[in-house]
């Protein structure tokens, strides 16, 4: 790879504080490193080349609407991304040596062509040189808060600068269209929705709650139990249907701002929210609900997880569970790698199949699926507008003490996400259990 840099071209992004971000401060080095960046220079040309992406230095003109990798700094970008793949090309974005006028675009390109991106025979040598997620983030009772910390409790009011006015962080409902595909359902992809819009925005949200709330089957004395609380609005809009409502999360964080919230709406004497882990949970509830949670739960303990649920339920009762997904045999080929988004955004996590999900269920529960929607577009465009609002609010994001590598990482992490829902490489089901009457 070839790309000619100018030191008087666009400026580079700042360099990152080497105590705040030590994996960052030094560039590998050594005979290894200079062989590792010449095949990753190789490979990216070769791939940039197959898939029309623009790789260029830092003073040319990029095409409008074509994916395009900017690089500044050559040296860097390729061993970085020689030495760690797809973590160091994430790290050679964080430190400024490439970047991107579309983020999301450029992941969405590589995430429609994944299978491709490297030889097939490199392919047959991942398990050499792909790393393995690190044991400290193994989600057991007592590492799932700090790995839940570790992102959760970042800031209230970070997150209040980029989300709805729900402070829901999951994927929004748009109002479309549910069209038929096989055995469940797909959300048609909705029209892009501007961020100064923001009723639209939180009827999606409401509405995304609404239906899971419906299909648990939520009414005047139901009791609720909720895993994953969030900041509190699924509680609240259960609360208003006159149920009693047990949620329960990890995040100190959020359990101060929910309990806030759930008095400020009179709410105090039908929801109660705890610090627990949700293997500890006791009781029995006529209907569970959980959003985009299962996603920090691991698969070694995915069966635990189900069959506690099935437990607590009545029987009859009903759960409803909002799941971020991938394809089953990527997510066999890659559950044990260590990625960008595990070491810096949300560690111990591993995206579920809806096949592993309804294996699980069937085999150890009682459960039984009813009914599924999928509606991955809805959470590219949710991603779309979040990093939209979070990119307009950066003084006041630079404000909270947030520093300017923080700031290219949580803009790095939306869009990197966005362009996986838009390829289709992850999804976003709603699925509806019922537990048997035996």
């Amino acid at each position: 790879m070839t790309v000619t840099s100018s030191p008087t071209a666009v400026a580079r992004a700042p360099q990152p504080n080497a105590e705040l971000w030590p994996d960052l401060a030094m560039v590998p080095s050594g005979p290894r490193a200079r062989a590792s960046a010449a095949v990753a220079g190789k490979i990216v040309t070769a791939a940039c080349r197959r898939l029309e992406i623009q790789l260029v230095s830092a003073e040319t003109a990029v095409l409008p609407d074509v994916a395009a990798i900017v690089v500044h700094d050559q040296d860097e970008f390729l061993r970085r991304i020689g030495a760690d793949g797809l973590i160091g090309f994430g790290e050679a974005y964080l430190t400024g040596a490439w970047d991107s006028p579309d983020i999301a675009l450029l992941v969405t390109k590589l995430a429609t062509s994944v299978d491709r991106l490297v030889p097939q025979w490199m392919q047959r040598l991942r398990r050499v040189h792909v790393r393995r997620e690190p044991s400290r983030h193994q989600n057991t009772v007592t590492q799932s808060r700090s790995n839940i910390s570790h992102h959760y409790d970042l800031s209230n009011d970070l997150f209040a600068l980029f989300l709805d006015p729900t402070l829901s962080y999951s994927s929004a409902l748009f109002d479309t269209d549910l069209v038929a595909a096989g055995d469940h359902r797909v959300a048609v992809a909705p029209a892009p929705v501007s961020a100064h819009t923001s009723e639209l925005f939180r009827e999606a949200q409401q509405r995304k709650i609404d239906r899971l709330l419906d299909e648990a089957g939520v009414t005047e004395g139901a009791r609720v139990l909720e895993i994953g609380t969030g900041w509190g609005e699924l509680a609240l809009r259960a609360a208003a249907r006159g149920a009693t409502v047990r949620t329960v999360t990890l995040s100190q964080e959020q359990l101060e701002l929910a309990r806030e919230r759930v008095a400020a709406a009179g709410y105090g004497d039908r929801v109660s929210i705890e610090l627990l882990d949700y293997r500890l949970i006791e009781g029995e509830y006529d209907a569970v609900v959980s959003v985009e949670m299962i996603e920090a739960v691991g698969d070694e303990y995915w069966s635990e997880y189900f069959r506690k649920i099935d437990d607590l339920l009545v029987p009859g009762g009903r759960f409803a569970l909002q799941a971020i997904t991938m394809p089953h045999q990527r997510m066999l080929d890659t559950r044990d790698d260590f990625t960008w988004i595990k070491k810096y955004i949300f560690p111990g996590g591993l995206l579920p199949s809806v096949e592993a999900i309804e294996e699980i269920t069937r085999r150890e529960t009682g459960l039984r699926v009813t009914d599924r929607l999928s509606f991955g577009q809805h959470y590219a465009e949710t991603l779309r507008l979040w990093d939209e609002t979070f990119r307009a609010n950066l003084d006041q994001v630079r404000a909270l003490g947030f520093d300017p590598t923080f700031l290219r990482m949580w803009h790095f992490y939306l869009a990197y996400c966005q362009g996986g829902f838009a390829a289709g490489y992850t999804d976003v089901q709603q699925m509806t259990f019922v537990k048997e009457i035996r």
